[in-house]
């Protein structure tokens, strides 16, 4: 007979995630460096570092408010989730450094493909965690219906790969591409939130 699960805690895991991710934003910002003239034009030459700080900022919340979501819609979790989660946050924890190197060279084609390079990274793995979550969710579970691939999980693999390979061409034509991802994912996304509503009461949240 096949041992059940033991069951752990989801409040772990979000705890240690969202404690992750507010270093990842505060080593961002540390990172910016004030000028020393009190005069406007002193912003010129940090502008592509609070660009790159901008967008990064953008990217890391959306991952926080999707991953924030997808957990509350979870049922529980297992080791295998918590290894994907980890997975998730290695890719997350190197934005500070593409961010500071794409910053600093003011989008130069190798940090540029390289921040590209990240975003895709990050993107995969959160694919992974999903699958990992819906791999012990019951058949009937509200979170297996709502999460079936939609437009914006199929071109956004796209757009990071058109952005890593023309950086070393058309840096400011990635950059695009990176917002253009951006955009998409910036309303969280709503399927978890309905996979939540769909549960029956009586169930653990």
């Amino acid at each position: 007979m096949r041992r059940p699960e033991p069951v752990l805690k989801k409040g772990r895991l979000e705890a240690f995630s969202d404690g992750v991710l507010a270093i990842v934003i505060t080593i961002m910002v540390l990172e910016l460096k004030v000028p020393h003239e009190a005069e406007w034009h002193a912003l010129l030459p940090v502008l592509p570092v609070l660009l790159s700080y901008l967008l990064s900022f953008i990217y890391v919340g959306i991952y926080w408010n999707n991953h924030h979501h997808l957990l509350a819609a979870a049922r529980r979790v297992n080791g295998a989730i918590m290894w994907a989660n980890l997975h998730l946050l290695f890719w997350l924890s190197l934005v500070p450094f593409v961010t500071g190197w794409m910053g600093e060279n003011a989008f130069a084609p190798a940090p540029t493909a390289a921040y590209g390079a990240i975003l895709f990274m990050a993107a995969i793995a959160y694919v992974i965690l999903e699958r990992a979550i819906l791999a012990i969710e019951p058949a009937d579970s509200p979170l297996r219906r709502e999460l079936a691939a939609t437009f914006k999980d199929r071109i956004s693999p796209v757009l990071y790969s058109s952005a890593i390979a023309v950086a070393f061409f058309r840096p400011w034509l990635s950059c695009l591409l990176y917002v253009a991802v951006a955009a998409l994912w910036i309303v969280p996304d709503r399927r978890s939130e309905r996979a939540v509503r769909a549960r029956p009461s009586e169930e653990e949240p």
